[in-house]
């Protein structure tokens, strides 16, 4: 346990990636706090960050509690995609090892609505299989990081949205790049699935409205949503807004005596 911090100045490591994230960092730009931003630097030009800013991994659970313990960091808040799975239990495994607070700031899971016709899978592998056997055009609004998995279905035509080109080729034999960075709008994303005739979304449950609108577009056009829901995680605390962060904060300051 890091009992030695609990009369050190507060320091706050966030673990962002996020359009929450990038909000809890003016925030705490703007309280003076001092905090350090972290995001994993998969996209080649990130917006800019109001906090001093670190990129890249931390070489796991090990590594992730020597960089606290070296930086002394009294605080972490979570605030990565909700589908950096990795990042999260390494978060959770080193906070609790160190006795470092940590919150999640984790924006609520989209919900099916009246009208919507979404297939609800576990993972990338069975949203391949929920596609249909004959030859279909799919929207897969799911970044680059498991575009891989798709190749096992190369007899459909894919239509990728990316924020950056992939630096390798891509292993999906028959496929569109468009190159776009959100928010987006649901009559923008309704025209793009109509200019493409696409036939299937396949969307990861990440929440948020930044990403929704391909989910309103879809329900417009009538089409199938295949919805991998997000990894099950390690318990931990889990706050839905900047406000509640912000707050919880607050309260471990004034645990820390300061």
């Amino acid at each position: 346990m890091m009992s030695s911090q609990r009369s050190a100045t507060p320091r706050l490591l966030l673990l962002g990636g996020t359009t929450e994230a990038r909000q809890l960092a003016e925030a705490l730009a703007t309280a003076g706090v001092d905090a350090v931003y972290s995001y994993a630097g998969r996209t080649q030009a990130p917006l800019a960050q109001p906090l001093p800013t670190r990129v890249g991994g931390f070489g796991g659970v090990a590594g992730l509690r020597a960089w606290l313990l070296a930086q002394r960091i009294t605080q972490v808040v979570d605030a990565t995609h909700p589908f950096a799975a990795r990042m999260s239990e390494n978060a959770v495994q080193a906070c609790a090892a160190l006795g470092v607070p940590l919150v999640a700031l984790e924006r609520p899971a989209w919900v099916a609505q009246s009208g919507d016709d979404w297939r609800e899978v576990p993972d990338m592998a069975a949203a391949v299989a929920a596609l249909p056997a004959a030859p279909s055009c799919v929207f897969l609004a799911i970044g680059r990081q498991a575009l891989d998995a798709f190749a096992q279905a190369p007899q459909h035509h894919y239509l990728l949205r990316l924020v950056d080109a992939p630096l390798q080729p891509l292993s999906l034999p028959q496929a569109t790049l468009v190159l776009d960075r959100g928010p987006f709008t649901a009559e923008g994303d309704r025209q793009l699935m109509l200019a493409h005739g696409s036939t299937h979304v396949v969307a990861k449950n990440a929440g948020g409205s930044g990403a929704r609108a391909k989910l309103d577009a879809a329900r417009s056009l009538g089409l199938p949503v295949i919805m991998v829901q997000r990894p099950r995680l390690a318990p931990r605390t889990s706050l839905g807004s900047v406000a509640e962060v912000m707050a919880w904060l607050a309260a471990h300051k004034a645990a820390l005596g300061v």
